[in-house]
C-alpha cells in the first residue's frame, strides 16, 4: 500500500511584480470589452434567461465568433456567466448594465468607451506635461461649450452621471439631517436627481433647482412627474453670474471638482453672495484620502485633471473656502465616495 503524502496546495497569493503590472496596463482593454457589451444592450437581451451566441450575435448585428469572444473574455472577469452548454447569462455584475436596472450603469460604462471620452485619456500625458485639460486639447472647446454642439454626447453625459449619483443619493439622505431646512438650493442640480428624493423625505422643505436654462427645460418633466412643481421652483441661470437667494441650505453637488481654484471661488463666492448670514453650504465631493490607501476620488482627480477641475484633500477645500469667505466647520463621510462637506459663511 503507498504511503505518499497528498500534495498540498499553497494559498495563492499576490501575484508576482510583473505579472501584477501587465494586469494593470491590460485595464483598458477590459473597459472597453464593458464598453462595447453596454452599447450593444447584451444585458438587455439576457434578462429572460441565457441565450447562445448565435442569438446574441443576430440580435446585436455582430459577427457570431467575434461576440462569442467578447463575451468570453468578460465571464471571465465575472461580467457575465458562460453555461456549461455554452449559453450566456447575467451575473449580478451585469445586472447593472440593464438599461432598467435600479443601479443601472449602462451610461456610465458606455460614456468611458465612447471616441469622445477615450481620446481625451489618450492625451493624459498632454495633461501631465503641460497641466492644461486635454479636452480642450482634443476638442478644441471645454466640456461646457462641446456638450451644447454635441446633444448626443450631452445625452449620455447627463445620463452616466445620474446613474452614478443613484448609489449616491441614499448614502447622502442617510449621512445629513434635511428636516430642519426651510428653502434648499440645489445649485447645478441638473434634473433633480438629489433635490427631488430630498424633497420627497422632507415634506416639510422647499427647493430651488439652479441650472443652465436648456439643463432647467430637461428637468422640468422630472419635477412634474414626481409632483413636486409646488414645492420646487426651476430656475434657469449661470453659477459664475450668481446663485438665487433666499435659501437658508445651499448644495453643490460633484460641482467644485469640475473646474480650478479660480473658477471655483467664483462659483463660492456667488453662492456667499446669495446667502444670509445664518444660511448653511454644502459641498459634496468626493475628499481625496492620505497616504497610499486605494481610492476612487484618487481615479477621478485624474479624469478632472483631463477636462479642467481639481479633486482635492480635506486641506485643500478648507483653504478654497475659507477664501470664498466660509468656515469649513464639518466633513461627514458617506457610505459611498462622497463626503458632505458642510461649512457657514464667516462675517466681515
Amino acid at each position: 500500500m503507498s504511503t505518499q503524502k497528498p500534495l498540498k496546495h499553497s494559498e495563492p497569493g499576490p501575484p508576482p511584480p510583473p505579472v501584477a503590472l501587465i494586469q494593470l496596463t491590460t485595464g483598458c482593454w477590459i473597459s472597453q470589452a464593458v464598453y462595447v457589451a453596454a452599447k450593444l444592450g447584451v444585458a438587455d437581451m439576457l434578462k429572460d434567461g441565457p441565450k447562445d451566441c448565435g442569438e446574441i450575435a443576430e440580435a446585436t448585428q455582430t459577427d457570431h465568433r467575434s461576440i462569442r469572444r467578447l463575451l468570453r473574455l468578460l465571464a471571465s472577469v465575472g461580467v457575465f456567466v458562460e453555461t456549461p452548454d455554452g449559453q450566456f447569462d447575467l451575473t449580478p455584475m451585469a445586472e447593472c448594465l440593464k438599461s432598467d436596472g435600479p443601479y443601472s450603469m449602462r451610461a456610465w460604462a458606455t460614456m468611458m468607451g465612447e471616441v469622445w471620452h477615450w481620446h481625451m485619456w489618450g492625451e493624459l500625458l498632454y495633461s501631465v506635461r503641460t497641466g492644461k485639460p486635454a479636452f480642450d486639447h482634443v476638442h478644441g472647446a471645454r466640456p461646457f461649450e462641446y456638450f451644447p454642439r454635441n446633444p448626443e454626447a450631452a445625452r449620455l453625459f447627463d445620463e452616466a452621471m445620474t446613474s452614478l449619483s443613484v448609489p449616491e443619493v441614499g448614502a447622502i439622505l442617510a449621512s445629513y439631517d434635511f428636516s430642519n431646512c426651510r428653502k434648499v438650493v440645489d445649485v447645478a442640480g441638473g434634473n433633480g436627481s438629489l433635490i427631488t428624493p430630498l424633497l420627497k423625505t422632507n415634506p416639510e422643505t422647499t427647493a430651488v433647482l439652479f441650472d443652465l436654462p436648456h439643463v432647467i427645460e430637461r428637468a422640468k418633466g422630472r419635477i412634474e412627474g414626481e409632483g413636486l412643481t409646488g414645492r420646487c421652483e426651476l430656475v434657469g441661470g449661470d453659477f459664475f453670474m450668481g446663485a438665487p437667494a433666499g435659501g437658508d441650505l445651499y448644495i453643490l453637488k460633484h460641482i467644485i471638482h469640475d473646474f480650478d481654484d479660480g473658477d471655483a471661488l467664483r462659483i463660492l463666492r456667488n453662492c456667499r453672495s446669495a446667502m444670509s448670514g445664518e444660511a448653511r453650504l454644502l459641498v459634496i465631493e468626493m475628499v481625496i484620502p492620505p497616504g497610499n490607501e486605494p481610492s476612487f476620488g484618487k481615479l477621478v482627480d485624474i479624469e478632472m485633471m483631463l477636462i479642467g477641475g481639481v479633486g482635492r484633500t480635506e486641506a485643500e477645500y478648507r483653504t478654497l473656502l475659507t477664501e470664498a469667505g466660509f468656515k469649513l466647520t464639518n466633513v461627514t463621510p458617506t457610505n459611498s465616495p462622497v463626503s458632505i462637506i458642510e461649512s457657514v459663511p464667516t462675517h466681515a
